[in-house]
């Protein structure tokens, strides 16, 4: 029970002797929680006379909003994209380790795959909370099967689908869609347009890839209510003066008043060259997010693995298809994407740190209690050195992880 006169009877916790990121600035600032929820020092001194129950010494390091991964296809051996008999406990065993990586939210993904699939996981995989048990799962990305033949990657063919019926085409192969948050997919598909709409009428952020759509399409998707990209670069169309394709969203001048295209980079210095790194960063900072695109490899030794319906071959820091040269996502952790990130570009910490945090979040709409540590919001955190090397983990307050 606390002894101090606020209002609420739960413990309060100040973090001190740290810098935390705020307002788009890393600031010299104490952080204050209650049940779960970054606190407004003001109020509580002057409105509630009260103080802190328990003050824990950051050692001069940097809290940042925990990170958000949008899209991870597994990892540790687990596939999110394989209808195995436990998929909620393969589920719970990525979200446990991915606490150690600064992710505090995350979106399980699915690569295309048969109905039969998308009908035994999605209804297994629910929205959920995080805590000490692992990160919380904020929605599924469903990457596929309405995509290009031409720019599938590591998608197999035999399971992509078209729009023949358009938002029939889409229930029948996934079923329900309560717990989906991202579905990508080509925009250029005849009946897009209708689906898209939908979508976006039930609250799930509509993402354009694996496309070999042109710019005018790409705007036209936009106009329905597409707002991300998926893996910029990866495969769609690569940039051309006289058409830049999707990467052209970055700069146009199409996109609705008001509202923003948010665009997925794998940063891990294999899915994309440095300098194209950089192109994008400085031709749309704000729509930046970090993605990790994490195979069910991740964490695990080279050799043979399954991603989905395929096999897959690690080699070093390389997933590709097995017995190919074909990229098929990547094997890094969020928080080397953010150091790489930070590198490559040479942005600022806190630039490196919101397109893992803030960005994502704003992408999925979810920035009113994610992805910032601005009074009210949900107190997910990571604790970090100067290097950008996660620390500790925090969720709704409570340490999950620690070095």
């Amino acid at each position: 029970m606390p002894s101090n006169n606020s209002v609420s009877n739960a413990p309060i916790t100040q973090f001190i002797n740290c810098r935390i990121l705020r307002d788009h600035k890393i600031q010299r600032e104490d952080l204050w929680v209650r049940e779960g929820k970054i606190l407004d020092p003001e109020k509580l001194f002057f409105d509630e006379k009260g103080f802190a129950d328990m003050r824990i010494d950051c050692e001069n390091r940097i809290i940042a909003p925990g990170f958000i991964d949008v899209q991870i296809n597994g990892g540790y051996g687990v596939d999110f994209s394989l209808a195995s008999g436990d998929i909620s406990g393969g589920v719970a065993l990525v979200a446990k380790k991915i606490l150690e990586h600064g992710v505090t939210s995350f979106c399980p993904t699915l690569v295309t795959s048969p109905s039969s699939v998308y009908s035994q996981v999605l209804p297994q995989i629910e929205v959920q909370n995080g805590g000490v048990s692992g990160a919380g799962v904020i929605g599924v990305h469903l990457e596929g099967p309405f995509i290009s033949e031409e720019k599938r990657g590591a998608h197999p063919p035999k399971f992509l689908r078209s729009f023949e019926a358009g938002v029939t085409d889409l229930l029948e192969i996934y079923g329900k869609l309560d717990n989906v948050a991202m579905v990508t997919l080509a925009p250029e598909l005849a009946n897009s347009g209708p689906v898209i709409q939908e979508l976006v009428r039930r609250g799930i952020t509509v993402s354009v890839g694996h496309s070999m759509a042109d710019l005018s399409q790409a705007e036209e998707a936009v106009i329905q209510g597409a707002s991300f990209i998926t893996h910029l670069f990866n495969a769609m169309l690569p940039f051309h003066h006289r058409d830049p394709g999707i990467v052209g969203l970055l700069t146009s001048d199409k996109v609705p008043p008001g509202r923003r295209v948010f665009y997925g980079m794998i940063a891990d210095g294999i899915h994309t060259h440095p300098a194209a790194l950089r192109i994008a960063h400085r031709a749309h900072p704000t729509g930046l997010v970090l993605v990790t695109d994490a195979v069910p490899a991740m964490g695990l030794p080279a050799g043979r693995h399954t991603l989905g319906q395929q096999q897959i071959d690690i080699q070093g820091l390389h997933a590709y298809v097995a017995g190919t040269k074909t990229l098929c996502g990547s094997i890094a952790t969020m928080n080397m994407c953010v150091r790489h990130f930070r590198q490559a570009t040479g942005c600022s910490v806190e630039a490196a740190l919101e397109a893992a945090s803030l960005r994502p979040a704003e992408s999925l709409g979810l920035d009113h209690r994610k992805g910032t540590l601005d009074f009210n919001t949900d107190a997910d955190f990571v604790v970090l050195d100067d290097a950008l090397t996660v620390q500790e983990t925090y969720i709704a307050g409570q340490q999950v992880w620690k070095k």
